[in-house]
């Protein structure tokens, strides 16, 4: 059951409501936090906050969405239960480091999961994973302005305690028969997510991009693997700098290793 106040304007500590375990390696965003219990889309509210002179590190969560949306358009279902979360940034840095945003935003997630004692794991692009099924996603909005990125919304999903449809997994039901959970409430969870987004985001904007795609590498369920692509075996090896997806073919074709852009291959779940 949420804690939440029904004010709009939520008084959270973040560091007071994080999981035994959890640290963080960088500065924490200065947040400013609102809750509503019922939006379309947290990202479009907080596009609408961000044209109204909202600062970096404000955040909207809802407790459902009617609209919500993952990749390419498709309806995310938000019920209630789950976790809706957007993040507000300003990096004004170049417009094509925007791929790098949604990676650094998932490793941190993840990562943060992983110090809690959730053992997440990554779907390129943007799929935060668990025992196979898909936990959470990504979605990362961004506003360009002389070839910089003025402002980005990070979107988050995450299943709590909703009901889910295939191939969806929940935290809650993962330990519900269990005395101890690694993250015991909504309210932790939401606080682990906002300082993985952070660590991530500052952790991209530090130009750590190397070490940062090599890490996030780390945590594909997908990485080694032999997949099909329109009709050709090809084996998972990594994530380029941009964003893209590496595969080497597996039938000895001269252009041994292509590159994949979002959409052009459909991965599964394990």
């Amino acid at each position: 059951m949420t804690i939440f106040p029904s004010s709009h304007h939520l008084n959270f500590a973040v560091e007071a409501h994080l999981p035994i375990g959890v640290r963080h390696q960088y500065p924490l965003l200065p947040w400013q936090i609102f809750w509503y219990p019922k939006l379309a889309s947290t990202n479009q509210t907080l596009w609408d906050h961000l044209c109204q002179g909202a600062a970096e590190g404000t955040a909207i969560v809802a407790g459902q969405q009617t609209a919500g949306r993952g990749q390419w358009g498709r309806q995310w279902q938000s019920n209630t239960g789950g976790l809706y979360l957007s993040l507000g940034l300003t990096p004004h840095t170049a417009a094509d480091r925007t791929p790098q945003l949604t990676l650094s935003s998932a490793w941190g997630i993840a990562s943060i999961l992983r110090q809690a004692g959730v053992p997440a794991a990554l779907k390129w692009p943007n799929d935060l994973v668990l025992y196979g099924g898909k936990l959470g996603g990504i979605l990362t909005q961004t506003r360009i302005a002389n070839g910089k990125i003025v402002q980005a919304v990070v979107g988050v999903g995450i299943n709590w305690s909703n009901p889910v449809p295939e191939p969806g997994i929940s935290l809650a039901a993962c330990w519900s028969q269990t005395s101890w959970r690694p993250i015991d409430s909504l309210e932790q969870l939401m606080a682990a997510t906002l300082v993985g987004l952070s660590e991530g985001y500052q952790r991209w904007r530090s130009g750590e991009v190397h070490a940062l795609v090599a890490d996030y590498e780390s945590l594909l369920i997908h990485l080694g693997e032999t997949v099909a692509i329109n009709g050709r075996d090809a084996t998972v090896a990594g994530v380029t700098l941009g964003g893209q997806l590496r595969v080497r073919w597996c039938d000895g074709s001269p252009a041994a290793e292509t590159y994949l852009h979002p959409g052009e291959v459909s991965l599964g779940y394990a």
